[in-house]
């Protein structure tokens, strides 16, 4: 028996919606690519007011375009994750490329949007810390991400998506230890 979820999930194309709903009893929505069309923001718009809508798109460029298009928006969108590492086949980066436990494992670790910040950590804590201005920021960046489901970003992007959590600099401390 498939889990079922009761939201929305926003998907790039047609393979990913196929891809998870092998697995996943889901209403899914696509946005065909970057240029999402104004239609698919309005039926997006509208559902966000009676429930929850979680953005999954691919790990790489486009798909941040995307969820920064919708963002915009669309306030209070729910945004999973899939690792880029386990997201990639055939010379391809995405969703679809992904596994069936990685996009579980994002589905149940939802970030918020970035227009709902609760957490207080800075940019000066960043570069306390090491994940910005430094020969190994990438790298602890990435350790952060991973252990948050963050996605990929610069520090800008995981600084707004660890306040989006209410994450503190104590708690990334701990994960880089």
């Amino acid at each position: 028996m498939k889990p079922s979820f009761p939201f929305l999930i926003v998907v790039e194309g047609a393979t990913d919606k196929a891809f998870l709903l092998s697995f996943l009893e889901a209403e899914i929505v696509i946005t065909n690519g970057s240029e999402v069309s104004r239609e698919t923001i309005e039926y997006i718009k509208e559902t966000n007011r009676t429930r929850d809508v979680v953005v999954l798109t691919d790990p790489d460029s486009p798909g941040k375009r995307i969820r920064d298009v919708l963002d915009q928006n669309i306030p209070g969108l729910l945004h999973a994750f899939v690792p880029k590492e386990v997201s990639i086949k055939n010379h391809k980066v995405g969703v679809a490329e992904s596994t069936q436990q990685a996009v579980l494992e994002a589905l149940s670790h939802l970030t918020p949007s970035k227009t709902t910040k609760t957490g207080t950590l800075t940019m000066a804590d960043f570069l306390d810390l090491g994940l910005m201005g430094g020969p190994t920021s990438s790298k602890k960046r990435e350790i952060i991400a991973k252990k948050f489901h963050l996605g990929f970003g610069n520090a800008k992007t995981i600084l707004q998506r660890a306040n989006a959590l209410g994450l503190n600099k104590k708690e990334l401390e701990e994960a880089l230890s």
